[in-house]
């Protein structure tokens, strides 16, 4: 059975990292994390991947690292326990990897006994199609992208950081809401909102 856990912004609250926690089985110290980094220009040293970092460690992780799909061989992530996908660039990620053929790897992965968080960005590319960050914030879409299905290894769309005005203005002054609803008419879809402080935990059944 495969966990995903789908988060606006990582390990937020503690309730968040306590359903995190809930997942693992098995000794912590033994488990293997990688933090795929690509979404964001600034990569690694990106505060939220080092925050990340710090967290897992915290949590009692000893085998933390960094993964760039755009530069790095995806196969690293075979074998791990744990993969967190940090935030920033939907388009970029999606790029990558699919580019990369982690792509193929991820879904794999969430075939197997692994732990999958997505954070903001991370959790768009798990999902069926980022065509809500293309209606939303066409002028991130720097890599050209003009096919924008993703991985699909959850059937839901996602609209991360929903209580967030202030980081989706609007010229036209409508609101978040008001912007998913006329894309649900638009798409003919439902999208699911999702808090920053809010997520999502989905089990895998491994016979899907």
């Amino acid at each position: 059975m495969s966990s995903l856990l789908l988060t606006s912004c990582g390990f937020y609250t503690d309730d968040i990292k306590n359903q995190f926690l809930d997942f693992i089985d098995g000794d912590i110290s033994q488990l293997k994390v990688s933090i795929i980094t690509t979404a964001s220009p600034r990569k690694e040293t990106n505060r939220y991947a080092q925050r990340a970092m710090q967290e897992f460690k915290d949590m009692g992780f000893q085998h933390i690292n960094f993964v760039d799909i755009e530069f790095d061989d995806p196969q690293i992530l075979l074998h791990k326990d744990v993969i967190y996908i940090n935030g920033g660039n939907p388009f970029t990620l999606l790029y990558y990897a699919k580019k990369s053929g982690a792509d193929e790897i991820i879904r794999t992965l969430a075939a197997q006994n692994v732990i999958i968080v997505g954070v903001s960005a991370g959790t768009l590319l798990l999902g069926p199609n980022i065509n809500i960050v293309d209606f939303f914030t066409p002028q991130m879409n720097t890599m050209n992208l003009t096919d924008f299905k993703a991985l699909g290894v959850t059937d839901k769309l996602i609209f991360p950081h929903y209580d967030r005005e202030d980081i989706f203005k609007d010229r036209t002054n409508k609101t978040i809401e008001e912007r998913i609803v006329e894309f649900e008419c638009n798409e003919n879809c439902k999208v699911t909102r999702l808090k920053d402080e809010e997520y999502i935990s989905i089990l895998i059944n491994q016979a899907h």
